[in-house]
């Protein structure tokens, strides 16, 4: 079960409520600001001798946060700290990155991966579960693809990243003009078709298949296939996306968000933080060397 701080206090905007409206936080949703280190707490989290399991998002959690998707490269010392711990305990990618990309771009046959926001899954090394959620809606991501970038071509600064589950339209390079033209572009595709339902990130919006799946019921599904029901998970991640797997855990792990001081002011599901990608890799370094 998650740990709260006896000193802690609730929430005060539920701003995930208005970025993704299926998503609902606790009650007891906290500021980010509110909450205390992983890294005071890594003995509290992984005592020594326990079993774990990690489950780790890629974009802002093992890498820093990019302009660019295609920037966002694993350090040659988080491949390390990823390789020595899966070592000892399993490990997981939970990504909105496509399943095979993230695989790709961490390098190690060992790790698990959940790719496209959890429609897309692979256990660990030694197992050959696989599944696909949402195959059906293919022939809509296509068509929306299709709208998309013809609305798209002409504004600077418009990225549009086709997922095999998804398409994402990031902002981040347009002005503010162009970052409202892409919105309102994206937002009228949505509306206009039936069976995607549109999601936002970090500085991205994005269409999914309309149907009750995320990053939480991926974990959880992932939990009861490879009877880890006894294995302690702990999850970590940075966006919106993550906050239905920290409320997923909440009665049965640990759920840590990696938010920098800028947003100390929003809340989360989770129940501890951590501030950067080099926490993270401290975090991760701490845990693998508990038994030593």
């Amino acid at each position: 079960m998650q740990t709260r701080p006896p000193d802690s206090r609730p929430g005060r905007t539920n701003w995930l409520v208005l970025a993704i409206p299926r998503l609902l936080l606790h009650a007891d949703a906290m500021r980010i600001a509110d909450l205390p280190s992983a890294l005071d707490a890594v003995a509290t989290l992984a005592p020594a001798g326990s079993e774990l399991a990690l489950f780790l998002d890629y974009d802002g959690t093992l890498t820093p946060i990019v302009d660019h998707p295609d920037a966002a490269h694993l350090s040659e010392a988080m491949r390390a700290t990823l390789r020595a711990l899966a070592v000892r305990t399993p490990v997981v990618l939970v990504s909105g990155r496509e399943r095979e990309e993230v695989s790709r771009l961490v390098g190690l046959d060992q790790l698990g991966a959940v790719g496209s926001h959890g429609f897309d899954i692979r256990g660990p090394a030694g197992s050959a579960l696989r599944h696909e959620v949402a195959t059906d809606a293919l022939p809509l991501l296509d068509r929306a693809e299709t709208e998309l970038r013809a609305r798209l071509e002409t504004i600077p600064g418009a990225l549009l990243e086709r997922k095999r589950f998804g398409i994402a339209a990031h902002y981040r390079m347009a002005d503010a003009a162009g970052a409202e033209q892409i919105r309102a572009a994206i937002r009228t595709v949505a509306a206009a078709t039936k069976g995607l339902r549109l999601s936002q990130g970090k500085m991205v919006l994005e269409l999914r298949p309309d149907i009750d799946w995320d990053k939480g019921r991926a974990v959880l599904w992932l939990l009861e296939k490879l009877g880890w029901e006894k294995r302690r998970p702990i999850h970590i991640g940075d966006d919106a996306t993550d906050e239905t797997v920290f409320q997923a855990l909440a009665e049965r792990g640990v759920g840590i968000v990696v938010a920098a001081a800028s947003e100390e002011s929003r809340d989360t599901a989770a129940s501890f933080r951590l501030r950067d990608a080099d926490e993270v890799r401290e975090f991760l370094d701490r845990v693998t060397a508990r038994d030593e």
